[in-house]
C-alpha cells in the first residue's frame, strides 16, 4: 500500500497572510509536487487565480482546486471530500497537499473529516498551521479589517455556525500545531513579545509561536511535521465542545459494502437509491452496477441525495458481476435496513 499523502491545513482570518504564505511555500518547493485546495477569497483577489498564475511548475492549474461554495467546515461532505478524492484518484500522486481554509472555518471539523474511511487510509494531517495578523492582535482586533470578515460571514449562505470571532480565533489557535504571528515588521519588539505571550496563552502546550513577516517561513518547518492530527482530536476541542456542547459537524463515521444482483432499469434504480440515501442519511455512496443485457459497467456516485450515474467501460474489462456499492454515514446507521432497502430497489427494477 502506498504511503499516506501528508496534508497541511493552513487556517487564519481573512487578511492574515495565508495566501502569501502558500505562494512563498511554493517558491521553496524544490521539486516537491504540491496540490492545493483553496477555500478563501482574500484581499488580493480570488486566491486560486493568484496561485495558478505564479508561473511555477509546483502550482500548475490542474494542481489547484477552488472551493467557492462557502465555509469548508460546513460543506465537508458536499465539497471537501469530493475534492480530496479527485486529487487522490489522479495517477500522478502529489507529494503533499496544502489546504487553505476560509477565514471563517472552524478547523476542528475539517481535521475530523480526515477520519472518513475513504480518506484516512490514503492521507493524513501532517500538521495545522494557524496564521495570525500580529499587528491586528496588538491593536485589540482579530483581523486587520473585521468589517470585511463580518461581510464575508453575511454573504456566506452556506455557513451553518454563528461562532463569535473571539471563539473562532480561539478555535484556530487551539487546533494549531504551529502558530505563525505574521506582520511582525509592523510591531515594536515589545509589542511582538506581548502578542506572542497572549497567543501562547490560548495555544496548546508545546505549540510554538513563530514570528514572521510577509508570510515568509521555511518550508521545512511547516511541511513534514508528521503530527497525524486526525488521531489527536482530544487535545484540539473547540470552544463549544469545551463548554459541553456538541460540535456542528459529524464526529464519527462508519461505512458499509453491499454486493447485490444486477439491475434491470438503471434510472429506476438510481431513483430508488436516492430515496434510500435520503431516508437513512447516507453521506456518501459510490460503486458499480451491472445492467441486465448491457455489456457496459454502470458507475454510481453520490454525495448526500445528489446521485449521478454513467457507463464507463465494458463489463468484460472491469470483471464486474452484479452490483457493488460502498456507503459512508454517521456511526449508528442501520446497515441491515439499508442493505434490505437497496436489495428491494434492485428487485423492483427486475420485476418491472
Amino acid at each position: 500500500m502506498a504511503a499516506k499523502i501528508p496534508t497541511t491545513i493552513i487556517t487564519g482570518f481573512l487578511g492574515a497572510g495565508k495566501t502569501t504564505l502558500i505562494r512563498n511555500l511554493l517558491a521553496e518547493a524544490d521539486g516537491r509536487k504540491i496540490a492545493l485546495i483553496i477555500n478563501e477569497f482574500g484581499d488580493l483577489g480570488i486566491d486560486a487565480g493568484i496561485l495558478k498564475g505564479c508561473g511555477d511548475e509546483t502550482c500548475a492549474e490542474d494542481d489547484v482546486i477552488e472551493l467557492a461554495n462557502g465555509c469548508i467546515c460546513c460543506t465537508v461532505a458536499d465539497d471537501f471530500l469530493p475534492a480530496m478524492q479527485k486529487i487522490l484518484d489522479r495517477p500522478d500522486r502529489p507529494d503533499h497537499i496544502v489546504i487553505e481554509t476560509s477565514g471563517l472555518a472552524l478547523p476542528q471539523p475539517l481535521v475530523k473529516a480526515f477520519q472518513w474511511p475513504d480518506i484516512r487510509t490514503r492521507v493524513t494531517v501532517d500538521g495545522v498551521v494557524t496564521v495570525v495578523d500580529g499587528a491586528a492582535v496588538s491593536e485589540g482586533r482579530f483581523a486587520h479589517d473585521e468589517h470585511a470578515v463580518e461581510a464575508q460571514r453575511a454573504a456566506d449562505e452556506s455557513l451553518d455556525h454563528e461562532t463569535p470571532l473571539s471563539e473562532l480565533f480561539e478555535d484556530q489557535l487551539t487546533c494549531a500545531d504551529i502558530v505563525l504571528m505574521n506582520k511582525t515588521d509592523l510591531l515594536t519588539a515589545e509589542q511582538a513579545a506581548h502578542v506572542s505571550h497572549d497567543l501562547d496563552h490560548h495555544a496548546r502546550s508545546g505549540v510554538q509561536i513563530v514570528k514572521i513577516s510577509d508570510g515568509k517561513a521555511p518550508i521545512d518547518m511547516l511541511l513534514g511535521m508528521k503530527v497525524g492530527a486526525e488521531d489527536d482530536m482530544e487535545t484540539r476541542k473547540s470552544h463549544h465542545e469545551r463548554e459541553g456542547g456538541e460540535d456542528h459537524d459529524h464526529d464519527d463515521f462508519d461505512s458499509f459494502v453491499l454486493s447485490l444482483p444486477a439491475v434491470s432499469d438503471p434510472d429506476a434504480f438510481v431513483s430508488a437509491l436516492t430515496d434510500v440515501v435520503t431516508a437513512h442519511n447516507i453521506l456518501r455512496i459510490k460503486g458499480f452496477a451491472e445492467q441486465v443485457g448491457k455489456p457496459m459497467r454502470l458507475v454510481i456516485q453520490g454525495v448526500g441525495p445528489r446521485l449521478q450515474s454513467y457507463f464507463d467501460e465494458p463489463l468484460a474489462k472491469s470483471g464486474l458481476t452484479g452490483t457493488r456499492l460502498v456507503g459512508i454515514g454517521e456511526t449508528g446507521m442501520d446497515k441491515t435496513a439499508i442493505s434490505d432497502a437497496v436489495a428491494s430497489a434492485i428487485n423492483q427494477t427486475l420485476a418491472a
